[in-house]
Parts: structure tokens; sequence; C-alpha cells
């Protein structure tokens, strides 16, 4: 049941997919993973669309270098905070109605179960496809919606995973190599790819539009392009 503050604040999303749809955003959990570049605009979006339970999950502490784009982190954060603390303290803030869950610590094959459970929706912020496929796993056992994205240099990538009705993210990236070392990004690619993880993740929960299943969402800001990749 939405109080009278909140049909107020979102009045102009219920416009679009009702106090239903909004409701279901209300009783709703979603996973974050990686509260950096990426996870910085989803959290944001999600805590703005009043997602009930986020919760936060990342091992690191800010630094200097990751303020082009991790707007989630300020300069008070460095080196003190981890990521999903620093991102609660805020966001709790932002939108006092919503629940802020964090986790601090690496996802494994062990702990996956336990971190996860009870989310509807997963959200993969990562900057490594170890733990992405950890997730693609984890997904597919649970029978969850995995959201996936990735940005570097001026280029960005979204996708969907909806076990039973997509591939899984094993089988679009086959063949993919680790990135060793740092890789370069600017912080505008990383807040649009997230804002578009974002929506997918409302989209899912309400039922608004058509979600990027079986395609592959292709950005690169440097020449304003964006293309969809069949993926059947």
């Amino acid at each position: 049941m939405l109080s009278e503050k909140e049909i107020e604040r979102y009045d102009r999303q219920i416009m679009i997919f009702g106090k239903e749809g909004q409701e279901k955003l209300k009783n709703s959990k979603v996973a974050v993973v990686g509260v950096g570049g990426l996870g910085s605009p989803v959290a944001y979006y999600l805590a703005a669309a009043g997602i009930g339970t986020i919760l936060l999950i990342d091992e690191q502490e800010p630094e200097l270098s990751n303020l082009n784009r991790q707007i989630l982190h300020w300069e008070e954060d460095l080196e003190k905070n981890p990521k999903p603390l620093s991102a609660k303290w805020k966001l709790e803030r932002f939108n006092s109605d919503i629940k802020i869950e964090t986790f601090v610590g690496r996802l494994t094959a062990e702990n996956v179960d336990d971190v996860l459970d009870g989310v509807d929706v997963i959200v993969d912020c990562l900057d490594n496809f170890e733990t992405r496929f950890l997730l693609d796993d984890y997904a597919h056992r649970k029978r969850i919606p995995l959201v996936h994205g990735a940005v570097e240099g001026t280029f960005g990538q979204v996708t969907t995973i909806v076990p039973g009705k997509t591939k899984s993210l094993r089988e679009i990236f086959p063949n993919v190599k680790e990135r060793k070392g740092k890789f370069p990004v600017i912080g505008p690619i990383a807040g649009v790819v997230g804002s578009i993880q974002a929506m997918e993740v409302i989209k899912l929960l309400t039922g608004l539009g058509e979600p990027l299943l079986n395609r592959l969402l292709l950005v690169d800001l440097a020449y304003n392009t964006f293309d969809v990749v069949e993926l059947r």
C-alpha cells in the first residue's frame, strides 16, 4: 500500500505504470553488484524510482581515480568508507522511505546463495567476467533476471538475461578474456549505461515496455551511436 507521501513523490512515474506498478517496485528487492561507475547511477535511479529494498555489494574502498565516474562517492570517502557504506549513507538521505542493505566483500561460490537470498533482480555492475559468470550461474539456478552492463573508454553494452527465455551470459560471451590492470573510461558512458540498466530493472518489475531480451545494446558516445545486436 502506498502512502500519500509516496503517491506524491512518484506521481510522474505513476502516470506511466499506475499505482499497481509502483507497489511492485516498493515490494521488490534488487541487488546492485558493484557500486562503482555503473553501480552509482543504477543505485541512484533505483532509489529514485522507489525500489523497496536495494542490496549494495562491493569489496573495495573508493580511490581518487574513481571519482571521474563513481558519483556516489565523494572525496571524504576516500580510503575510509567501503563503497557499499559510502553509497548507503547518501541513498538513505536521498530517499528515506526505502531500505538499503549492504554486503562488504567479494561474492564467491560459497557465499552467493546467502548474500543474494530473497533478491528479485540482480544488476551486474562489475568489471570482471569471473564474478559475472558466478552471477549468471546463480541467476539460472534461482530463475532470477540478471541485467548485465559493461563500459570501457566511450563504449558500453547492456543486455538482460531471463532464465528460460534468453541466452545465458556464458553463451553470449563464450571466449571472453579478462583485461588486466586499469582500463580507460569516461564518466558519461557509465552514467548512460547505468541509467539504461536501471530502466531495464524497472521494466522487468512493472511489465513496462520491452526489456533487452536476447538483444545486446551497444553504445559509443564518441560518435553517438546506439546499435542493437540480435542474439537469437
